[in-house]
């Protein structure tokens, strides 16, 4: 005779992965008891529980409160199931069906500045989604997929995060530009030569394309006067007011250059920077049609 099922230390209960989830948006215990109407003590026993049965530490008791490695593996499920069941429950007919959709995605900022809200735009109106998105460099986007925190993102790595699919998108094409007169000021000689001692703007303190940029021409960095501007458009603004050069991505530049408010100085030194779209390996129809309509804006938008 077979008794009651049991579970194993491989089995995960999704009252517990919820409360995870929770201690990690709302940053503390007692702020995630509060959003889940339980006491700060069920809280903290749900996670030791998990821990537990995990065998690893989830949680870095910081303020806020940080997923480990491990922790940011059972968040990401965690949404995902959430993701799920609110697809499931449209689907039904359920109450709650009529509440839009969250589509959560990490995009760089040059991507935001330039196409990636078109391609939002092309979503079709049915069923209604509305749109959370986090800004971040191209380099760094997967980083908050592998978290959890998004379902999706414009990445420049094609390597799938685990449990997620990837989908060339194209090419951004940036070009080495400066005003006119600081270029007759700094730029005048080969580019390898003079870059190391000109100004340079740069988006924030891990912007090193510029850098990387400098090296390929000449073996040096860019120069030590340096101008962070933290936006996609200011960074535009601050390279066509003299601040100093930059890399500006070609759907920006070309207006500018057009008008001779900015000047390529280096024509035959384009950057193409690889985009593409990763997504959690999920049957979501939200999801998927998010999915078409930024491939197409992008095959519009970038070089292929």
């Amino acid at each position: 005779m077979t008794g009651p099922s049991m579970s194993t230390p491989a089995d995960l209960p999704l009252d517990q992965v919820r409360t995870l989830l929770a201690v990690v948006d709302e940053g503390t215990f007692d702020a995630a008891a509060a959003a889940l109407h339980v006491t700060p003590s069920a809280v903290s026993q749900r996670v030791k529980a998990l821990e537990q049965r995990t065998g690893r530490v989830l949680l870095l008791r910081t303020k806020p409160v940080r997923p480990t490695e491990s922790g940011a593996v059972l968040v990401r499920l965690a949404r995902q199931v959430a993701r799920l069941e609110r697809d499931a429950h449209a689907e039904l007919g359920l109450s709650g069906a009529g509440e839009p959709t969250r589509v959560s995605v990490a995009v760089n900022a040059d991507s935001l500045a330039t196409w990636f809200l078109g391609a939002l735009t092309r979503v079709p109106r049915e069923p209604a989604l509305c749109f959370e998105l986090r800004r971040e460099d191209e380099d760094h986007t997967a980083a908050l997929l592998r978290e959890g925190v998004v379902m999706a993102a414009v990445t420049s790595s094609p390597d799938p995060v685990p449990g997620c699919t990837v989908r060339y998108l194209g090419r951004m094409r940036y070009l080495p530009c400066a005003a006119p007169d600081f270029a007759a000021r700094h730029l005048a000689g080969p580019p390898g030569e003079t870059l190391a001692g000109a100004p340079v703007v740069l988006f924030d303190r891990r912007d090193d394309f510029q850098d990387g940029f400098a090296r390929r021409l000449g073996h040096r960095d860019a120069g030590p006067a340096r101008h962070y501007v933290p936006t996609s458009e200011g960074f535009v603004d601050a390279v066509a007011a003299g601040l100093g050069w930059g890399m500006v991505p070609e759907p920006q530049a070309r207006p500018l250059l057009s008008v001779g408010r900015l000047v390529d100085f280096a024509p035959d030194r384009s950057v193409d920077v690889p985009l593409y779209w990763q997504q959690w390996k999920l049957d979501s129809p939200a999801l998927a049609t998010v999915a078409e309509a930024v491939a197409s804006a992008a095959a519009e938008a970038l070089r292929r």
